[in-house]
């Protein structure tokens, strides 16, 4: 007796509908492309290239040829403008302020909307809806009038901040602290929503066998809550150290209001400065690039310590 093993049919072959496989294959593939054509676009357009002309920026500085009639012209100097970045003193006191600014701001602003999502997650709550809306709506308002508003409030004979605090909130003492409070007042009821909504993706039988353990609220919270939603706080510790060493508008809200703030307070003031005030384009790409170089570093390390305690 003889066996007969079935045959495939041939890539090639025709459907009832008419249509190859290979065809069908192919414009898969076409639509898949169509589809991300739009991103790789906008990803070319407003990074890749941008990007790679502060890399060019950055190699280049202006100088006046001969007597100067005939205008700036463009020199090359390889690393020149980053090694005057880097001996720049207005530099490294931008990068201590910000340092001071992560290290304060982070842990509390992301504590606080830590805090406050596991209490809108927990039953003790009323109108939860309601407190969500008042925590969020801060984010809801520009971070220029957001500024202004607290900068107002801050200032002596015009606000009560200076009566109630103990200190200057526009000295250069209490600068920092004012600056952090309106860069957590802008962002906490964001990050809020965000570690809520994870919070309500945690299965709710692994709750309720907590519960039947005899486990509390805060013992549930801490040692269930926290651990399931840890990837989630890891990419908002990523975001959020990207933005605070980008800050830049809070600060500059607040030196019209006082002195304590300088034009390079912060890098992106200083890159500002470089490129707008000082006309130094070629440094202040230099500095961007720096600045990149640590969001990157900073970030890569957030990820690498999420990933080992994920493992």
């Amino acid at each position: 007796m003889s066996v007969f093993a079935p045959q495939r049919a041939p890539s090639n072959a025709v459907t009832p509908g008419g249509q190859s496989d290979r065809d069908r294959r192919r414009w898969r593939d076409l639509g898949g492309l169509l589809l991300a054509a739009p991103f790789a676009l906008l990803l070319l357009g407003t990074v890749l290239v941008p990007v790679l002309y502060a890399l060019y920026l950055s190699l280049f500085t202006e100088r006046l040829s001969g007597l100067g009639f005939d205008g700036p012209e463009q020199a090359f100097v390889w690393l020149g403008n980053y090694l005057n970045v880097l001996s720049d003193e207005a530099f490294h006191g931008s990068l201590g302020n910000v340092a001071l600014f992560v290290v304060v701001h982070i842990p509390i602003m992301l504590g606080g909307a830590l805090v406050l999502a596991l209490l809108l997650d927990s039953a003790v709550v009323r109108l939860r809806r309601m407190w969500s809306l008042a925590v969020f709506l801060p984010y809801a308002v520009p971070v220029v009038i957001g500024g202004l508003i607290w900068a107002y409030l801050y200032s002596p004979g015009v606000g009560p901040m200076a009566a109630i605090l103990p200190f200057d909130p526009l000295s250069d003492v209490g600068v920092l602290p004012s600056v952090v409070n309106i860069a957590t007042w802008q962002w906490i009821g964001y990050n809020m929503i965000i570690f809520f909504t994870a919070l309500q993706a945690v299965p709710r039988e692994v709750l309720e066998a907590a519960r039947a353990d005899g486990a509390g609220p805060v013992r549930t919270a801490l040692a269930i809550k926290v651990p399931i939603i840890r990837p989630t706080l890891f990419v908002a510790l990523v975001f959020t150290v990207i933005g605070s060493l980008q800050l830049f508008t809070e600060p500059m809200v607040l030196r019209g209001f006082t002195g304590s703030v300088t034009s390079a307070w912060t890098p992106s003031m200083y890159v500002y400065e470089a490129a707008f005030v000082a006309g130094d384009p070629g440094r202040a790409a230099a500095a961007s690039v720096l600045l990149a170089v640590v969001c990157a570093l900073l970030s890569a390390a957030v990820m690498r310590v999420s990933a080992r305690r994920s493992g």
